[in-house]
């Protein structure tokens, strides 16, 4: 199974089955002489519900709203605590050496450490499944989002409103509805992938099926 879509930096999106991203992380860690335990600082319990299932994932963030600015292909932001604050979480995992490292540039700045990569040692193949059974429920949420940002007037955020954020509320919008085109096509296929990879520990081989995810 291959899947291919175009990257906003022009990087083609290949999925066959599953493709383990960590490796990636590990050479970028490297490469930028950051200690993953200093950068990776969130907590399993403390995750954003909205979350897509995978080895990264945002738990207590800051506010300021940078993510997007690394990795607009991964990263989305909420709003909608009622309490002028802002938080981020992946919506797309990595599925390209370009996507893990803007990641990764995406928890360089965020100021609280908040994100985390360890996804691979908590998601178990029935939580998966949970998770995508209510899906509805963060596609509602979305929808609706995408909406409040796209007004230039988001109403939770304490300084909502002026030309200076109309850009800001555009992105997100944008960032909103790609996750819902995700939600309705392509979180499946790699979601399937990402259970064969829980429940075997190695990507799948060509032709290899995988396992079925549910309605």
């Amino acid at each position: 199974m291959v899947v291919r879509s175009p990257g906003a930096m022009g990087e083609d999106r290949v999925m066959i089955g599953y493709w383990d991203p960590l490796p990636t992380a590990r050479r970028v860690l490297d490469d930028r002489a950051l200690i993953a335990a200093d950068l990776f600082q969130g907590l399993w319990e403390q995750r954003n519900w909205r979350n897509v299932p995978g080895p990264f994932y945002a738990a207590e963030t800051d506010i300021m709203a940078l993510g997007r600015g690394e990795a607009p292909n991964n990263i989305c932001y909420d709003g909608d605590r009622g309490d002028g604050t802002v938080s981020e979480f992946v919506h797309r995992q990595p599925v390209t050496e370009g996507e893990t490292a803007a990641l990764i540039g995406a928890a360089q700045v965020e100021h609280w450490r908040g994100y985390q990569w360890d996804g691979d040692d908590h998601w178990t193949v029935d939580g998966v499944r949970e998770w995508w059974r209510e899906r509805g429920r963060v596609r509602e949420w979305a929808v609706r989002i995408a909406a409040d940002w796209a007004a230039d007037g988001h109403p939770e955020w304490g300084f909502a409103g002026g030309p200076e954020y109309a850009g800001l509320y555009q992105d997100a919008a944008r960032g909103h509805r790609d996750f819902v085109a995700y939600l309705d096509g392509g979180l499946e296929a790699y979601l399937r992938g990402y259970l064969f990879w829980l429940d075997r520990r190695r990507e799948p081989r060509p032709g290899e099926a995988l396992p079925i995810l549910g309605s």
